[in-house]
């Protein structure tokens, strides 16, 4: 079976193809162009995490100010006169 190209150059991956692949929407893939002639495609190896050092903010993730309203963050991070 073949599938024409969108005016994008882009190919909808037909449906039994994504659930061989095990694919859901969102996921990346991989195309290797084969000596042959032919084309490989399979599910995107995972990306390996970046360690703590490489992102300087990670270490700040999750210790946020939480269940309070914009306007009592702004008071207790600039005082009582913010809201005025």
């Amino acid at each position: 079976m073949s599938y024409a190209l969108t005016s994008k150059s882009q190919v909808t991956l037909p449906k039994s193809m994504r659930r061989h692949l095990g694919l859901q929407p969102g996921d990346a893939v991989d195309f290797e162009a084969l000596p042959n002639g032919r084309v490989a495609i399979s599910p995107a190896q995972a990306q390996t995490p970046k360690s703590k050092a490489a992102n300087p903010f990670r270490k700040f993730l999750g210790i946020g100010i939480s269940g309070l309203t914009t306007e009592e963050i702004l008071r207790e991070t600039r005082g009582e006169d913010s809201m005025r």
